[in-house]
């Protein structure tokens, strides 16, 4: 049986705010968070329209983010590594992949669908699930202010419960704030893992789903504490500040990523110089063929 996590994250500003909002923190966390060739690579970002959701934004990403994954992992994938994202933001209703495609593990997949509501968390099948998905679900409510995030994510600065915003008089956010504070909304995600690779599965779907929800709240903290930076710019001014943070992440990754692949390429080389040449194996000894090439073999 698959899980479905269903994250449920709510935020003090209304739907419309937060559209601007999320735009600004996605653009500026990815351009904070790509550093030594690992961050979010963008490969496409154009308008789509479709025939129920009408008109919408398609974006197509590559996060590189081999240092990011648990040793027992990196030690099996290259090191350049990168999952390919695909998604349609028809505001207030997004759907990431039905396939996030990993360059190295090929049955891999994420499907995320997202819906924003002005209220705080009450709706209880927002995303239209049948009734199979929701007895695969587990509800999982994330405070922005009072669920901890790791030590190396912490700033103060970013911290709802210090912060208050100059231009709305927002914050700090006191214990309960999500029963009591207006204006609120609500981010409801509904996130399905599959990794279909018998040994690690439960392993790999458990970590992504962690991952994720770290993401989830660290991303929508900043958000907040990011509030008087955009709240008085348009949906125009975000979408240009968008193309310009991308732009300077793609030139700050690609320079680093191909560093990393020359590198690769000299050791590779010296290493083929270097090393000696075998002897000639006897007749006697059995073939190599079809053993792993990884070093346990």
């Amino acid at each position: 049986m698959v899980l479905i996590k269903e994250y449920r994250i709510c935020m003090p500003m209304t739907v419309e705010e937060y559209r601007i909002g999320q735009l600004y923190m996605i653009a500026r966390h990815s351009f904070e968070q790509s550093n030594n060739g690992e961050g979010v690579e963008v490969v496409a970002n154009e308008q789509v329209m479709n025939d129920v959701n009408g008109q919408g934004q398609y974006t197509e990403k590559r996060i590189h983010l081999s240092s990011h994954l648990p040793y027992w992992l990196q030690s099996l994938i290259p090191k350049v590594f990168y999952v390919t994202e695909k998604a349609w933001n028809y505001y207030p209703y997004t759907i990431t992949g039905k396939n996030v495609m990993c360059s190295f593990i090929p049955k891999f997949e994420i499907s995320i669908q997202t819906r924003y509501e002005d209220n705080n968390g009450t709706t209880d099948n927002c995303l239209d699930l049948t009734p199979e998905e929701i007895e695969q679900r587990e509800v999982d409510f994330l405070d922005i202010a009072y669920d901890e995030i790791k030590p190396h994510h912490y700033k103060e600065v970013e911290d709802p419960k210090f912060y208050k915003s100059e231009k709305t008089g927002r914050g700090p956010l006191v214990e309960g704030w999500r029963d009591s504070h207006q204006p609120i909304m609500c981010c409801y995600k509904a996130v399905n893992v599959k990794f279909e690779i018998w040994g690690l599965q439960t392993k790999v779907e458990e970590y992504v789903q962690g991952a994720i929800r770290e993401i989830l709240l660290l991303g929508h903290r900043q958000a907040f504490a990011w509030m008087d930076d955009w709240y008085n710019m348009t949906i125009e001014d975000v979408r240009e500040y968008e193309r310009e943070m991308q732009a300077k992440t793609n030139v700050k990754l690609r320079a680093t990523i191909e560093n990393v692949e020359k590198a690769e390429e000299v050791i590779a080389h010296s290493s083929k110089l270097n090393t000696p040449k075998s002897p000639k194996s006897p007749a006697t000894t059995p073939s190599s063929e079809g053993r792993s090439w990884f070093f346990w073999s």
